[in-house]
């Protein structure tokens, strides 16, 4: 009776719920809060230090670094490193190649052109022409005559040659073998296949392969129905020995356990939230709150505990 009454009181929630949730308050008291209090103070600090401090430090640096470079660095660069090699190559260099190249340079190339001009046109073409018609009348004609006159008749003595050779010793005896050997072989072989070899095949064939081929593939379905009953049974006995127990185990004893567990873990951060509400309220004042009660689902059950009729007493307990 007592144990009801206080199940009842403690907002539904059961003697487990109870024994986890003091030791997760206490050390949501002793290790947690004071974490997290240093955390928020650590936070609040670093916000404010970026807000009134790092901020207005860092646009007043940008501003200074930028003004130093437009009114400092941007005129010192130009005057040191831009105008000087601009005015020289404005005002020196370019007039000087100028010069050199309409004084200088001009002139000489129209006289190595004109020089180069003049030797071809004087020396090369002459010297041309004096060697072409050397060449031709000591290397050209006599090469001519020496070709049609000796090495055309020559090359083709040489192919009638090689040409009678090669007919002699590669084709008139291969001809001669096929002619004379080989067709008539084959044609034997040919006419033994066909009236000595080929009725004995087509016997065999018929009255012992055909058969033997049929009696095979009736052995191959009958092995092949055998192998799918045989897989239906070890299916059977897979279902009857490992998969219903297995299933059965889910069932019976992994679904306790883990609604178990869920309610421990559920009941743990109930407690934990109630225990930072309630120092929250204690640092820093507040309307008193009452402790919100736990949502976890009770083992076995669908239904919230919120959602949890009251207990029943009887007319007898009442009484007494």
């Amino acid at each position: 009776m007592q144990m009801e009454k206080s199940q009842a009181a403690q907002g539904g929630d059961g003697c487990l719920a109870g024994v986890v949730r003091v030791p997760v308050k206490i050390v949501a008291v002793l290790v947690v809060l004071p974490v997290r209090a240093v955390w928020d103070l650590l936070v609040l600090g670093a916000r404010a230090a970026q807000r009134h401090v790092l901020a207005p430090l860092g646009r007043a640096a940008g501003w200074v670094l930028v003004r130093v470079y437009r009114h400092l660095l941007r005129p010192l660069l130009l005057v040191l490193f831009y105008w000087p090699w601009a005015g020289a190559w404005r005002y020196l260099v370019v007039p000087v190649a100028t010069v050199v190249h309409r004084y200088l340079l001009r002139p000489l190339g129209t006289a190595a052109a004109w020089l180069c001009v003049a030797f071809g046109r004087y020396v090369l073409v002459p010297v041309g022409s004096a060697i072409g018609w050397v060449l031709r009348h000591v290397v050209v004609l006599p090469a001519g005559w020496l070709y049609r006159e000796v090495l055309a008749p020559l090359g083709r003595g040489l192919r009638w040659l090689v040409r009678g050779l090669c007919m002699l010793v590669f084709v008139w005896p291969w001809v001669g073998l096929w002619r004379y050997v080989l067709a008539p072989v084959g044609r034997g072989l040919l006419w033994v296949g066909r009236y000595v070899l080929l009725p004995p095949l087509a016997l065999l064939y018929r009255y012992v392969l055909t058969p033997l081929g049929h009696l095979l593939l009736g052995a191959w379905h009958i092995a092949g129905r055998i192998t799918r009953a045989l897989g239906r049974g070890l299916r059977l006995l897979w279902r009857g020995c490992v998969a219903r127990p297995a299933a059965w185990a889910y069932r019976q004893v992994a679904t306790p356990v883990g609604h178990a567990v869920r309610e421990v873990w559920r009941t743990s951060r109930a407690a934990v939230r109630e225990a930072r509400a309630e120092v929250r309220r204690v640092l820093f004042g507040g309307p008193p709150v009452e402790p919100a009660r736990s949502r976890a689902r009770t083992l076995g059950s669908t239904t919230a505990a919120d959602a949890a009729p009251a207990p029943e007493i009887s007319l007898r307990n009442r009484r007494g």
